[in-house]
């Protein structure tokens, strides 16, 4: 390229070099700006830089100026903090459905936006016990594609499957595809889940979005039952232990005093507890009765007891027998 066409970047190449090299650590002077500039085959004055910064902070970007032991240009405020980037990295590195591949991807992209002295403080790995990262690159893909279904309203069409022992893809249903209308998309335990109205089964069921293959969708619009029109998320989440299936019901729980904290964190703050005695009190709440949820009660021990309805009671009960029956 030209010399003069170079020129005609001074202000685009000033403003990279400052966002790249310099922070309020690292500041660099005129002659350093004017080298860096010449690298890039663009000439500059000392004059110039000054009315080039003046520009640059009419445009938005805060750069300030520093006299005295370290003197200096450098940006001051930008996007995102240091401290911001580090809890997103942290937030990536540590997630669980974001494979490996895709955590270093974006973690470069975070580095971006700080100068380079800055970044080299992001590249750090955070130990979360047994941290698993997830198998399906295309799980990072998917949820974008669901929050566009969701929000135009159309349905969704998708292969679902699981891993054998030999950590092969063993799809359901023989590799036929799932329609299905998504409502929302719900965190637990770490794996984002689809909620939707499967068009087969005429009901109400969720996904593991990291084990759908070949999402696609359609321009079908997006259907349901009566119970859909008045879906509510976060009390499908709440009643569904690890989405966890199983029968649906108003539970009675008989819970020591010192269980209040357990029992508001799972079921929320709006539940209503009864004082039992001088050391319990029992709670009524919906649940979906799986594995999941008697796992949940049984892992309280002797501090929480399952009392109604009777059906729940007996599942309870079964559930112990099957178990035990395995240690006989």
């Amino acid at each position: 390229m030209a010399r003069s066409s170079n020129q005609k970047l001074k202000l685009l190449a000033l403003r990279q070099i400052l966002l790249e090299r310099t922070d309020e650590d690292h500041p660099l002077t005129v002659p350093e700006l004017i080298d860096a500039l010449e690298q890039q085959d663009i000439s500059a004055e000392r004059k110039s830089i000054y009315d080039d910064m003046e520009a640059l902070r009419t445009f938005g970007l805060d750069v300030l100026s520093r006299k005295g032991k370290s003197p200096g240009w450098f940006v001051g405020e930008r996007p995102f903090q240091l401290a911001e980037l580090k809890l997103l990295v942290d937030a990536v590195q540590s997630s669980r459905f974001i494979t490996q591949r895709k955590s270093s991807d974006l973690i470069r992209k975070l580095e971006s936006l700080a100068s380079v002295h800055q970044a080299r403080q992001l590249q750090r790995q955070v130990y979360v016990d047994r941290r698993v990262k997830s198998m399906n690159e295309s799980v990072y893909y998917n949820i974008d594609k669901l929050h566009a279904a969701i929000a135009a309203g159309r349905a969704i069409t998708f292969k679902y499957f699981e891993y054998n022992v030999r950590k092969e893809r063993v799809f359901r249903r023989e590799g036929k595809r799932y329609a299905v209308s998504p409502y929302g998309l719900i965190w637990d335990d770490e794996k984002y889940y689809l909620a939707g109205y499967d068009h087969r089964a005429c009901q109400m069921r969720h996904y593991r979005v990291d084990k759908m293959a070949e999402l696609a969708v359609t321009c079908l619009p997006r259907q349901g039952d009566e119970s859909c029109k008045s879906f509510d998320l976060a009390s499908y989440s709440q009643k569904h232990f690890g989405m966890f299936s199983g029968r649906e019901g108003q539970v009675t729980l008989r819970c020591q005093n010192r269980l209040v904290g357990v029992v508001l964190d799972r079921f929320g703050q709006e539940s209503i507890l009864a004082p039992d005695g001088e050391e319990h009190f029992t709670v009524t709440v919906p649940a979906v009765v799986s594995p999941q949820f008697l796992g949940w009660v049984f892992g309280l021990g002797d501090g929480v007891r399952l009392t109604a309805p009777g059906w729940a009671v007996e599942a309870f009960q079964s559930h112990l027998t099957s178990v035990q029956a395995q240690y006989v």
